[in-house]
């Protein structure tokens, strides 16, 4: 049996469980980038990287040292997010439940699996999400065919969320936008529409946010250059998001 003990990642060092902040290795040209290394105890050869023992001679995968990989990263970026995103989830929180309290709404919206991210958190808060109680009113901007491929088709792609704020959002509304990096244009410009109707401009992200810095307010940037782990990370946190609504709300 493998057993992961030690991961360097993004700014963090995982040890038996406990994070601390440590220095990433300096790259080409100067500056610093991402070191990342992973180890297991093999009980016939000791310690040995787990990304390099993931590919076996002939080039297949070696399925142990890959499922121990992914999951000691997973549990690495899990624990930096713990630590680094407390105040401003507490923040966001606040902000939906004051919003629905005073009969606003949230809308999110985002791309790809950031798309589904934002239509899968919205049926949680519409429907229910651990037991029946008064709908929460949310909307995916990801979802009505005929708005997406008329915006895109008439005004281009960058448009795509910003024209359906200014259709739908109302002052007081919380607007999340959802975007691993940061970056996605469609999405930094709907946070400006957001911001300049009076809505709360509110991101969810990673790394160091991208261009969503200083524009979302809160943004929750997970602290991690994988997409794969900033998606992990986004669903976690949109469903705190919904359970925590739920009891802030008093529904359950």
């Amino acid at each position: 049996m493998r057993r992961p003990v030690e991961v360097i990642g993004r700014g963090a060092v995982v040890r038996q469980g406990v994070i601390r902040p440590d220095v990433c290795g300096p790259k080409a040209g100067g500056g610093f980038g991402l070191q990342r290394r992973s180890y297991y105890i093999s009980p016939h050869r000791g310690l040995r990287p787990l990304m390099s023992a993931a590919v076996g001679s002939m080039g297949k995968v070696d399925l142990d040292a890959y499922f121990d990989a992914e999951l000691a990263e997973h549990g690495a970026v899990l624990q930096a997010t713990r630590a680094a995103l407390e105040v401003p989830f507490a923040r966001l929180v606040r902000h939906c439940a004051d919003a629905i309290r005073g009969g606003n709404k949230i809308l999110f919206f985002g791309n790809g699996g950031s798309a589904a991210d934002a239509q899968h958190l919205a049926a949680e808060l519409t429907v229910r999400f651990k037991r029946d109680r008064a709908p929460i009113a949310a909307v995916a901007l990801t979802t009505d065919g005929s708005v997406l491929t008329a915006v895109g088709n008439d005004l281009g792609f960058e448009q795509l969320f910003a024209r359906q704020l200014r259709a739908l959002g109302l002052r007081g509304d919380v607007a999340i936008g959802i975007s691993t990096s940061g970056k996605s244009r469609n999405v930094v410009l709907a946070l400006e529409v957001a911001r300049e109707m009076g809505l709360i401009a509110a991101a969810f992200t990673g790394d160091d946010g991208g261009d969503l810095k200083g524009l979302a307010d809160p943004l929750l940037a997970v602290p991690s250059t994988s997409v794969a782990r900033i998606q992990e990370m986004h669903i976690t946190l949109g469903q705190m998001l919904c359970g925590a609504l739920e009891q802030e709300l008093e529904l359950v």
